[in-house]
């Protein structure tokens, strides 16, 4: 068996508003960080994980992320998997 580290970055669908990244921005902005758009805040969450192969480790942390981690509705989840 394999393992993994498993990285998990979740954060609001594109076409939903994201009033905590609208906060960030002005803040950045407030503080004189000139040229910033798009900020969005979201999740980041990193574990270990056993799995025969590759895709097996995929599969589950994707249904990990839909099931436990991301609320589908209004969130996308992107997975990073790196062998030990």
């Amino acid at each position: 068996m394999k393992e993994f580290v498993v990285r998990v970055l979740i954060e609001p669908k594109p076409e939903l508003f994201d009033p905590q990244g609208q906060a960030v921005e002005r803040a950045m902005i407030e503080l004189g960080l000139k040229n910033i758009s798009g900020t969005r805040v979201g999740k980041f969450i990193k574990f270990k994980l056993k799995a025969v192969s590759v895709q097996q480790a995929r599969e589950k942390v994707a249904e990990i992320s839909q099931k436990f981690l991301a609320n589908p509705v209004i969130e996308r989840y992107s997975i990073e998997l790196e062998e030990l």
